[in-house]
């Protein structure tokens, strides 16, 4: 027997985070079917093929097939659009540029100028794991950061996507920011960002009481729980998915510019302050009121009014 669900899963942790959260959130068991591309992927596949992935990955692809396919990202599209050709429905994250009407639903965030089509749903970032029972397990299992000073401020840090590590001096620059009005803070490094910007980042913020996770570090990632424990977060505004988890707490997100953004990351920004679910570093710490933005849920709640689970 097959699982009713199947999650194509891209080998980059952040977009396979958007279809494992929508999966997770259905509530059904779901199959994780690890996707590896082989030298096709890089071509413009824009029609349903298996043909961009590896070998090993495309014998994992036979029947009985799901009734539902959750995908992200532009490489996964054609494998996704291969299994819709087979009867399987059709969630994808993240607009691939093709074949978009063919999606039984398309989950697209505002930053990338969706058109307006009955199988399109737009929403503000992207969809993630960072559901409320996970924050909820996340603060009970590290109920210790309850002991650090108040405002407890999360520090979240990315990097530029195809570089060496975030700049230290920008790093530097950004904790000592936040150390400036913050009681304590939780910071944690993430595989983009560099072991020479964490250095710097523990120096810029001896001033005050903090906790640094760094990426590597032995133990649980403490990464949720410090959103849990949160009375503000500050996240470096290159990452959509630390953008996107962050807004699922109900405190004041701040937006910091590592610099070298592009216009796609502005859209984000942009759209985020708009809906008032973010403000920019250089306006804190004046609080401001926001709701949790729980976007991965109404996703999952326009899969089952469509009856697509």
């Amino acid at each position: 027997m097959t699982e009713r669900v199947w999650v194509l899963a891209d080998p980059r942790a952040g977009t396979a985070a958007q279809a494992l959260g929508i999966a997770e959130r259905l509530g059904e068991p779901f199959r994780t079917v690890p996707l590896a591309w082989g030298p096709l992927a890089r071509l413009p596949l824009r029609w349903g093929t298996l043909a961009g992935l590896a070998p090993a990955a495309r014998a994992a692809f036979a029947g009985p097939w799901p009734e539902l396919v959750v995908s992200a990202g532009r490489r996964s599209a054609p494998v996704a659009l291969w299994l819709a050709a087979r009867g399987v429905r059709t969630v994808h994250c993240m607009r691939p540029r093709f074949g978009e009407a063919r999606f039984d639903l398309l989950v697209a965030g505002r930053h990338d100028t969706p058109p307006a089509a009955a199988n399109i749903l737009p929403i503000l970032g992207a969809t993630h794991r960072m559901s409320p029972t996970r924050l909820a397990a996340a603060r009970a299992e590290f109920s210790t950061f309850a002991d650090q000073p108040r405002p407890r401020v999360a520090l979240l840090l990315g990097g530029p996507p195809r570089a060496e590590g975030m700049a230290p001096a920008t790093a530097a620059a950004i904790a000592a920011s936040v150390a400036g009005f913050a009681g304590s803070v939780l910071a944690t490094g993430s595989r983009r960002t560099g072991r020479a910007a964490e250095d710097a980042v523990a120096a810029a913020l001896a001033p005050v009481p903090y906790r640094l996770h760094r990426w590597g570090d032995a133990g649980a990632n403490p990464y949720a729980g410090m959103l849990a424990w949160a009375d503000a977060v500050v996240v470096t505004g290159d990452s959509v998915s630390m953008l996107s988890e962050s807004l699922a707490t109900a405190v004041p997100v701040f937006i910091a510019d590592p610099g070298g953004l592009g216009p796609r990351h502005r859209r984000l920004h942009g759209s985020l302050l708009a809906a008032g679910q973010a403000r920019l570093l250089a306006d804190a710490p004046a609080p401001f009121a926001r709701a949790a933005l729980d976007e991965t849920g109404r996703v999952v709640a326009a899969i089952r009014d469509r009856g697509l689970a």
